[in-house]
């Protein structure tokens, strides 16, 4: 993801325990007592603008104490909280418990329980603000009151309204009648008997222009019965059901599944539609190359969501050229943002382009799905916008016309880098200078070459020899120069890219392993490529680092320049058994699985690249995402690495050669979709099971051969 609409500009880091709830493209990010304190990047935030930016509960003039804080779903929380003084000598006996609840706005219950002997009189108040500022402004620390502000206030209800740039917006707070409102404050009078509770519920909803958004959570409803609840449930219990006895990769999976169910993104027109938020708290909105790999390492839970995000990117493929957005006919969006925000995004615009791979990964994905055997009907609509993407990279992307995919940004308010390590000093030589565009990177030509082949599929299918060739020829002449071009003797492995003059860009980085995902390396280079991904300078002990420690850039708490990214592990992983290193892939899932299991179970954006050996835990990056979609499929995708797992329904065939590290003793996988069945596998003592496959699907009982995508001469 970018590092924010100024490149080099870093999003402001919040505080160590911070509770940040995701449901859609809402989000409410508070301290751990569930307060949000002015002068932060907290708060709650609906379509790119902040609601809340002060929510702070005092009882009796003081902050009460925090007990513990709880989230029992990625959109609702409970805060226990103590009121701070007892009556007389005594400790206090009075909780303060908070319950939120975050969809399209928020709802939150206050109970005050008291377990003192006498009746206790007490005054709470509720500090009220919502600046309405930009997220792009909250992220960076750069918050400045612009507009017409106007407060409103009568019994029940506390209105903030701001005019600004064409747009109207307003924060409405409903409260309680017996509530008093004085200025920005609300407060109650509250008298609790001994062993008695009372309680109020708190409603804030956001009204653009004259239309009202309805919150997903209504006081006075049951919290179980609202919509973003019963969504979530039935996300929950529609998802295969996985089994196993080794507790980290079980919980792994299971926080992935919740987290993914809470970054889905629902269009109001197609509610049936989800697509994946890139990320909370600051990617809540749809993002190219993230959505389209997370769905990708996600297709084994629930296909749809690939569904709708191809869809979805192809409503918004580029039709013209525009040097701020950076459209170009064909090309495939980096972002969208909402409302107000969209001015102060990159490009100034609600869609962003400039992305050099998600273009080809819209391809790919494309293919993959239809290897899955799914979306019949999906895919003869959007073969068009994949043969005008694959037409964008050769008219748009390959500027010199040599043959590669390469960026450069056309307006200085864009990203200087376009691949995902989108970083401004994401891709430098080996002595720590940067490279400069126009760049063509490894992967990215990877990229080139499984949506050559993909397309070559397509073709086949449709029983169009002659054009089945002709991207078959693309696809051997690509590799065949790649691995000319981009080899790097002297260190045994690829060249990041090649730089504006063409001279490779000779770092020692991951990127090289998503060129063993996509089946571009030559055999006889594949044993090199493997052997220095899991080097010492280069596998961290939790997972391969981004920039090898020998480099001039490294720097292990960097975003891009050394750092440990789940996602591209997953990919490494996954190009490591294409070419049958089973060993290897298994070491990058095993050092994945345990920071999990130390981060709680949910493998966060990013995490520092320093040495397991000299640390017992992995080092948090201060303002990575968490949950973030493409990490939270990592675990997904790593289901389908321990199957060996790769269907080709379209053709009769499934391959299937599970082969379980030790350290994995058992695996049960209920209810995956191929094609028209749902199918479960179960791994056990050596033994493989297999229910529900029909009988027209061959079962192949042993991998896959690695380089079944290589295009013959």
């Amino acid at each position: 993801m970018p590092d924010g609409f100024q490149f080099g500009s870093e999003a402001t880091a919040l505080q160590r325990g911070a509770v940040t709830l995701v449901e859609e493209s809402a989000f409410c990010i508070s301290d751990p007592k569930g307060d949000i304190t002015p002068g932060t990047p907290e708060g709650l935030f609906f379509l790119d603008s902040r609601l809340l930016s002060t929510w702070r509960v005092r009882v009796d003039g003081s902050s009460p104490e925090l007990l513990t804080a709880a989230q029992p779903s990625p959109s609702s929380a409970t805060f226990v909280t103590r009121v701070q003084k007892g009556l007389g000598p005594h400790e206090s006996g009075v909780l303060l418990v908070r319950r939120r609840y975050v969809g399209r706005g928020m709802r939150e219950d206050f109970e005050i329980r008291n377990y003192e002997k006498t009746r206790r009189t007490l005054r709470v108040e509720l500090d009220v603000d919502a600046d309405l500022a930009g997220l792009f402004e909250v992220k960076e620390n750069r918050v400045v009151r612009r507009g017409e502000y106007a407060y409103e206030f009568e019994p029940g209800r506390l209105a903030f309204r701001r005019k600004w740039a064409g747009h109207v917006r307003t924060v409405e707070v409903l409260v309680s009648p017996d509530a008093e409102i004085l200025g920005e404050t609300i407060v109650w009078h509250v008298q609790v008997p001994p062993g008695d509770r009372w309680s109020t519920c708190l409603e804030v909803s956001l009204r653009v222009g004259d239309r009202s958004i309805e919150p997903g959570y209504r006081c006075g409803l049951p919290v179980s019965e609202a919509a973003p609840a019963k969504r979530f449930r039935t996300w929950q219990e529609t998802a295969p059901r996985v089994k196993t006895s080794h507790a980290p990769l079980a919980n792994a999976v299971q926080r992935a599944v919740a987290d993914l169910g809470a970054l889905r993104i629902f269009d109001p027109d197609r509610p049936d539609k989800a697509v994946i938020a890139a990320g909370a708290p600051w990617f809540m909105t749809l993002f190219g190359r993230d959505s389209l790999i997370a769905s990708w390492m996600a297709l084994i839970v629930e296909p749809d969501l690939a569904l709708a995000t191809l869809e979805t990117l192809a409503r918004f493929q580029g039709q013209r050229v525009d040097e701020a957005t950076e459209e170009q006919p064909g090309r495939i969006l980096h972002e969208i943002r909402f409302g107000e925000a969209a001015s102060l995004s990159l490009g100034g615009a609600h869609v962003y382009y400039g992305s050099v791979d998600a273009t080809l990964l819209f391809v790919m994905l494309l293919g993959e799905l239809r290897r899955w055997g799914l979306a019949d009907d999906l895919v003869p609509r959007l073969l068009p916008h994949a043969d005008r993407a694959l037409e964008w990279a050769e008219v748009w992307g390959d500027r010199d016309g040599d043959g590669y995919v390469e960026y450069m940004r056309s307006s200085p308010h864009g990203l200087r880098n376009q691949g995902w390590k989108d970083s401004w000093d994401g891709i430098t030589f080996a002595d720590g200078t940067l490279a400069e565009p126009p760049i063509a990177l490894c992967e990215v030509q990877g990229y080139l070459y499984g949506a050559y082949v993909a397309r070559a599929h397509f073709a086949q299918e449709a029983g169009d020899e002659e054009e089945a060739r002709r991207w078959q020829s693309k696809a051997h002449d690509l590799r065949y120069r790649f691995n000319r071009d981009f080899w790097l003797e002297d260190r045994q492995c690829f060249a990041l890219g090649l730089d504006k003059d063409k001279r490779p860009i000779d770092s020692v980085a991951s990127n090289m392993g998503h060129c063993l995902w996509t089946g571009i390396v030559e055999p006889d280079k594949a044993a090199m490529v493997a052997k220095r991904l899991l080097a010492e300078d280069m596998f961290s002990g939790w997972g391969v680092r981004t920039l090898s420690t020998e480099m001039g850039a490294y720097n292990p708490v960097s975003y891009h320049c050394g750092s440990v990214w789940p996602h591209d592990n997953a990919l490494v992983a996954a190009g490591l058994l294409r070419y049958g290193f089973v060993e290897e892939a298994h070491r990058i899932i095993r050092g994945q699985l345990e920071a999990a299991d130390a981060l709680g179970g949910r493998l966060p954006e990013l995490f520092s690249g320093l040495e397991r050996g000299d640390l017992e835990v992995p080092v948090s990056y201060p303002t990575s995402c968490s949950p973030q979609a493409w990490a939270a499929a990592a675990p997904l995708y790593y289901l389908r690495l321990l199957l060996r797992l790769d269907p080709w329904i379209p053709h009769g065939k499934v391959w299937l050669a599970p082969e379980l590290p030790e350290w994995i003793p058992d695996l049960r996988i209920e209810g995956i979709r191929l094609g028209a069945d749902h199918v479960d596998i179960e791994v056990a003592d050596g033994r493989v099971h297999v229910d529900g496959l029909s009988g027209r699907v061959e079962l192949i009982r042993h991998p896959r051969q690695p380089l079944t995508a290589v295009i013959p001469p």
